[in-house]
Parts: C-alpha cells; structure tokens; sequence
C-alpha cells in the first residue's frame, strides 16, 4: 500500500494507525483490557480522568495511571477498532505535538499494565506502530469501513454494530463517546445512511 509506514507527521495531517501483538498473539485478553486501552487512549488525547469515568464502556474509576496530557485540542480520534490481537486508530494530529508522542505515552503505558496484570516480561507489540497517510476523502471513506469492519472480517461479529470495540455505534448514531469526533466521516459520507450503507458494502476482499 501506498505510505503504508508514513511516519512525517504534521499538523492537518490524518493518520491510520495499526499494530499488533508480539509474534500475533493477543493484546486484550478480557473487557478490561480493552476499556483500559481506551481510557488510556482518551488520557493520551487530553481528556480529563473524570470526564472518561462517566463512560460506562472505558471508565476505569480506581486507576493509578499516570499519563501526561497533551492539550485537548492537539489531536482528534476519527475512527477505532481494537481486535484481540490488534488495534486501527484514524487520528488526526491538529497542532504541534506529533502522533508519534502519542503513541509513545498510549503504547508504553498499556505494555507496563500487561505485563504487570498477567506477570508477564517483554514486548507486547510486535514491532513499532505502522501508520498510512490519508491523501483523500475515497481513501478515508474505504480506511474507515475497513476498520469497522474489522470484526466481521475476522468472524467476530456478523454486523459491524455488534461489536462494541470499535467506533462504528458512534457514527451511527447508537453511541456518543466522548473521545470520538463524528463530524469528519459524516461529512465525507453526507449523513449516516450512506456512511452504513457504504460500510457495509465494503470489499472484504480488499483488506490490508
């Protein structure tokens, strides 16, 4: 693919981010681990700590995790999918601080709590992260279905909005977390019939 490790990131610039386990095995092992990978993700894109414990699917109310914040307004996270044993995030880095920061802060933070939840030593990721740079609005449209479609194509789920890891509930109206920005992929899409209707005609066949 095209970037398929772009890694010059600039502000206005909007990133599909991938990885996976080490040697592919899991990264989240139950509900908990994804729900800390996000609140851990929202901490990393400047939420407060109170504000993504009102979340019900990332809260994390008794948590010691200590992350410096990057300004509120420095990234926005379009689009997720955490799979057992990877993840895609569609962000766009806004202002000065690189994605490649947030990576680092969000990668190594949930590593430390891994290893020290399953007293496991080691890496947890595979490698370092990829990253592809969106160029267009047909690209960002197929990134996106892509990633929501990541549990059907893996035989997880049979419908995107069955699966509760990903950002697809959110733009289609039955979800409204806090840490995602919806205003992008509809106006791409023109509203949410098209933006279900495109995704779930997305090739399957055409995957990373």
């Amino acid at each position: 693919m095209k970037n398929r490790d772009y890694k010059n990131f600039t502000p206005g610039a909007i990133v599909h981010i991938y990885n996976r386990g080490n040697n592919k095995e899991k990264i989240f092992f139950d509900n908990q681990d994804f729900r800390a990978f996000l609140f851990r993700l929202g901490l990393c894109l400047g939420f407060p700590e109170e504000e993504l414990n009102k979340e019900k699917l990332i809260a994390m109310p008794y948590s010691r995790i200590r992350i410096t914040a990057t300004d509120k307004n420095s990234f926005k996270l379009h689009v997720f999918s955490l799979m057992p044993n990877h993840f895609h995030l569609l962000i766009e880095q806004v202002g000065d601080v690189s994605i490649s920061t947030l990576m680092l802060k969000l990668c190594t933070s949930y590593a430390r709590y891994i290893n020290t939840k399953y007293k496991r030593v080691g890496h947890i990721f595979q490698d370092q992260f990829k990253a592809v740079l969106m160029e267009s609005n047909s690209q960002l449209m197929w990134t996106s279905s892509y990633i929501h479609m990541n549990a059907v194509k893996d035989k997880i789920v049979k419908h995107p909005s069955e699966y509760m890891w990903s950002s697809y509930n959110d733009h289609i109206g039955k979800r409204n977390l806090l840490i995602i920005n919806k205003d992008l992929l509809l106006g791409i899409f023109g509203d949410i019939e098209n933006l279900i209707e495109q995704t779930l005609i997305y090739d399957v066949k055409g995957h990373l």
